[in-house]
């Protein structure tokens, strides 16, 4: 049975406290008191504590929602210090998660924060309806699927997001999302035979927009005609998602800096069957180990921005899927499955 896509984030009356109206007084010069308020119901599961799901985590427990569920069943390894800032050096070996709990409500005592160790694979519906967004971080394309339909089903909002080394995507599953948006208009003031002087209007504009199930990237035509003449624009990078994405499909885990050399020849071997003569060089393939802690900032910083969108219902959330290129160092938006 579909539930209210807006049960939490909306329709629920509070009043902030005088503490809150302290902590967030800049927060709310920016966005608005009534937005504050649809943060303060907000319930956001951040799935996946590496250094993504770390900076996730971050960002949205500064806004000020009102609940973070921080999900992992792994354990806390050497290549998380490149990026994963909540886990202290010396939990090494503790489950992520657990690891990350004390930092992280320490950025925020106003916030209800707390882990799961249990594996995703074995939540079922019942887990996801909690909340009003999910982020999953570091999944195979198989489980993004199958959460994302039960999201769907769910009416909850669904953020699929990674980082590889210097490269990282996300993709919004958000279903129809109704949102206000300020249109900006120029309005002449001058009197005539004056010269000609201007001032900016902002109207409010309520729109209503539909985004497709994750399952349109899977269906993507990466060697399709209309996207092949988008390359030299924006680059490689859906090809590259595509690529790494298989990888982790079947061998069942990431690329290693411990077997670099022979991992990018799998990578490229990838690549020449998905895209024959494609225009991924190799050099690209080299900075994809890891989770460097720049990368991981900007994508973090806009999955982040993306979900207090979704939760305000302030302004375009991104449609749909967001590439950080590693080589340009720069991330652009796609539209896939969008007619």
């Amino acid at each position: 049975m579909k539930m209210d896509v807006d049960k939490n984030a909306s329709d629920a009356v509070v009043e902030l406290t005088e503490a809150e109206n302290e902590l967030y007084d800049r927060q709310i010069r920016l966005w608005g008191l009534e937005s504050q308020k649809r943060l303060r119901t907000a319930n956001i599961l951040i799935s996946g504590l590496n250094g993504l799901g770390a900076e996730i985590t971050k960002n949205i427990i500064l806004s000020g929602v009102n609940l973070v569920k921080l999900h992992d069943d792994k354990l806390v390894s050497e290549q998380d210090f490149c990026s994963q800032f909540l886990a202290a050096r010396e939990s090494l070996g503790i489950n992520r998660a657990e690891a990350s709990l004390s930092r992280a409500r320490a950025l925020n005592p106003m916030v209800n924060i707390s882990a799961d160790t249990q594996p995703l694979k074995e939540k079922s519906a019942d887990f996801f309806g909690q909340f009003d967004v999910v982020v999953i971080n570091g999944e195979s394309n198989e489980e993004l699927l199958r959460i994302d339909n039960i999201c769907r089903e769910l009416g909850v909002r669904f953020f699929a997001a990674d980082v590889w080394g210097m490269f990282g995507f996300h993709f919004a599953s958000l279903q129809k999302h109704s949102f206000v948006e300020n249109v900006i208009k120029y309005k002449v003031v001058s009197k005539p035979n004056e010269k000609v002087k201007c001032e900016t209007v902002s109207t409010p504009v309520q729109r209503e927009v539909d985004y497709p199930a994750y399952s349109t990237w899977l269906d993507f035509d990466i060697n399709a005609s209309d996207y092949q003449r988008k390359l030299k624009r924006d680059g490689p990078g859906i090809i590259l998602l595509r690529v790494l994405q298989n990888f982790r499909s079947t061998y069942k885990r990431d690329p290693s800096y411990k077997t670099r050399e022979s991992d990018i020849a799998l990578l490229e071997k990838i690549r020449d069957e998905l895209v024959p003569n494609s225009t991924l060089h190799s050099d690209a393939l080299g900075l994809l180990f890891a989770q460097i802690s720049p990368a991981v900032a900007v994508v973090g910083g806009v999955v982040a921005q993306e979900i207090i969108k979704v939760v305000t219902k302030m302004e375009a959330p991104h449609r749909n899927l967001f590439i950080f290129n590693p080589e340009t160092c720069m991330g652009y938006v796609e539209s896939i499955g969008v007619n």
